[in-house]
């Protein structure tokens, strides 16, 4: 899946008067790549890879995914298209502390009306088992590793088949050996399906494993 970005800018307004967070950045990846965006706190990553996500709107520019403008789409549309195009993994591991792993991760076909329940939960044990998972089915979040956690995460994320991934500082709260870990199932997800891929990092040594590091810098790309 191609993505696109023209002239892409979001301006929060605050009681100081307005930031501008991403100030103008032009930007594409190509269908299966994995590209990296590394930067500072606070230069602008996580407001960028929301616009791209179709999580936060631009005060400017567009965001074109494949060969959908996703920013003129209607709210339901919009979600809609998020939902079963795009999966998230976010920098914590944001699975419902009161649903147990299995109904966490089987949460983005639940939100589909047109998905079989049965065939949702099938498909989210294969998921699970896919991650090494398939002993904590009925565990709860806080019954598991940060680790186990963020395989549960990008398990869900993987629920809908998305052709696009987007991981935003998917390692921040994770020793070595887990934040290796979950590395790898990027790659090896690259590896075993057509997936397109964009993580957020401030982790330069993990940004250069992958196909492609863009910086930014004050809400500008750095070349």
């Amino acid at each position: 899946m191609t993505v696109s970005c023209v002239d892409l800018v979001k301006t929060y307004a605050t009681e100081r008067g307005d930031i501008e967070a991403v100030k103008g950045i032009d930007f594409a990846v190509r269908a299966g790549e994995f590209a990296s965006i590394v930067g500072r706190s606070g230069s602008g990553k996580s407001s960028f890879l929301a616009m791209i996500g179709g999580l936060s709107r631009p005060s400017r520019g567009s965001v074109r995914i494949e060969d959908t403008d996703i920013w003129t789409l209607s709210d339901d549309r919009l979600a809609d298209f998020r939902n079963r195009r795009i999966g998230f993994v976010y920098q914590f591991s944001s699975l419902l502390p009161t649903l147990r792993i299995i109904d966490n991760v089987v949460l983005p076909a639940r939100l589909d009306p047109t998905q079989d329940a049965a065939s949702a939960y099938r498909r989210a044990r294969e998921r699970l088992d896919q991650f090494a998972l398939s002993d904590y089915l009925d565990a709860y979040p806080s019954e598991i590793s940060a680790g186990e956690q963020r395989r549960a995460v990008i398990a869900r994320a993987l629920m809908n088949d998305p052709a696009l991934l987007l991981a935003d500082e998917p390692t921040s709260d994770l020793d070595e050996v887990s934040e290796s870990e979950i590395v790898e199932w990027f790659f090896r997800l690259k590896r075993e399906r057509p997936l397109t891929l964009i993580m957020v990092t401030h982790n330069l040594r993990l940004a250069e494993q992958t196909d492609r590091v863009i910086h930014i810098s004050d809400g500008r790309l750095v070349t």
